[in-house]
């Protein structure tokens, strides 16, 4: 480990010890309430753009493996922990987080009042800034972290979302079958998107077909699918407009079910507004309140944006809201098979009460058909 710091684009300056790679990253700073989950966090693409604080206190205890990520590599431009553990202990170990954080050229750092950097967030609202272990001085470094464009600036979803389309195939059981004759076809929009929801499908006798983010609303019909997943992802959904004016053509014509940013460019792509929240909701103990049944989930959530509800047409209605704040969770076309939700409901890892969501996308295909 090296002497390092972490710099605010307020000019706030925590001193620390980097591990991982060795080098500077700059990115919005975020925090995450969840006790567990550390690779599942450092491999959601939605984290793209940003350096995640972990408010759990000891990160690192059970190491790393194969099995738990969820998407081709980390996205995490930093990592901020109270206290790396120093001795990695569980079964399915592979690696410890250091050398995986050092692999994938992923700076981490170590600071001991994590506390009073959330309690800043918290109160001031994300910051842009820095980790460094080149340097211990700041006033070389805060120009720099005030240069740094916001990521309502920057496209990070085309960072994010895979290259060409391609077909998963791989369960719950991260069994992998080479070929799969299921009962229907689903496009998964990739805004990046987590491996688990895949999985979800997969379970529910879905093929699925994983297109680019910028796939225009013809070819993704000229395929022909049963419905349309619009996926997570990182970002300010107003800078990928090009994706809810693909969804806009896309309405009507398919079910579609869209997961946190896919939520939001459904919502735009029906004529809504997002803005984006002061700290935003990372973790996974949020309860959201179904308000057709009244009962409340205990959701994952990780997200910097909302629905503004005002905003939305008459022929939408707000389905699930944050026991929080307030903030719309949940949407639904009245009249057309369309509906989405701002939290994770493949949870990985996280509470599994909202799986059953996989099953209404599934039923809606099933009624469309019909």
């Amino acid at each position: 480990m090296k002497k390092g710091i972490l710099l605010l684009e307020d000019g706030s300056c925590y001193n620390g010890e980097t591990f991982g790679y060795h080098g500077e990253s700059f990115g919005e700073v975020v925090f995450n309430t969840s006790i567990t989950g550390y690779q599942e966090i450092l491999t959601d693409p939605s984290y793209n753009g940003q350096i995640v604080l972990m408010t759990y206190p000891q990160i690192g205890n059970y190491g790393i493996n194969s099995i738990d990520i969820e998407s081709r590599k980390p996205f995490v431009r930093g990592f901020i922990v109270r206290e790396l553990s120093k001795t990695v202990s569980n079964w399915r170990a592979e690696n410890d987080l250091p050398n995986y954080l050092s692999k994938n050229k992923i700076i981490g750092i170590e600071i001991k009042d994590t506390r009073e950097i959330t309690k800043k967030i918290r109160k001031s609202g994300v910051q842009r800034g820095m980790i460094s272990s080149l340097t211990d001085n700041p006033e070389t470094l805060w120009k720099r972290v005030n240069e740094y464009p916001s990521i309502s600036e920057i496209d990070l979803v085309a960072e994010v979302s895979c290259e060409k389309p391609y077909v998963w195939n791989e369960d719950s059981d991260n069994r992998i079958e080479t070929q799969s004759d299921k009962r229907f076809s689903v496009v998964a929009m990739d805004f990046g998107i987590k491996f688990n929801m895949l999985r979800k499908l997969y379970d529910l006798n879905c093929n699925i077909k994983v297109v680019p983010s910028n796939t225009s609303a013809e070819e993704i019909l000229s395929m022909n699918p049963d419905g349309i997943l619009l996926s997570n992802g990182p970002g300010d959904p107003v800078t990928v407009r090009y994706a809810s004016e693909n969804v806009k053509k896309l309405i009507g014509e398919k079910p579609i079910f869209g997961i946190c940013l896919g939520h939001q460019i459904l919502s735009l792509a029906l004529g809504g507004k997002t803005y984006k929240l002061k700290f935003g909701h990372r973790g996974a103990n949020q309860p959201v309140k179904d308000l057709a049944t009244g009962k409340v989930e205990i959701t994952s959530q990780n997200h910097g944006f909302a629905v503004d509800p005002d905003s939305l047409p008459k022929d939408v209605e707000v389905t699930h809201i944050n026991l929080n704040d307030n903030t719309v969770e949940g949407i639904k076309h009245k009249d057309i098979s369309a509906f989405s939700v701002q939290y994770h409901p493949e949870a990985s890892p996280g509470p599994q009460d909202s799986s059953y969501l996989f099953n209404k996308f599934v039923s809606e295909m099933e009624k469309f058909n019909c």
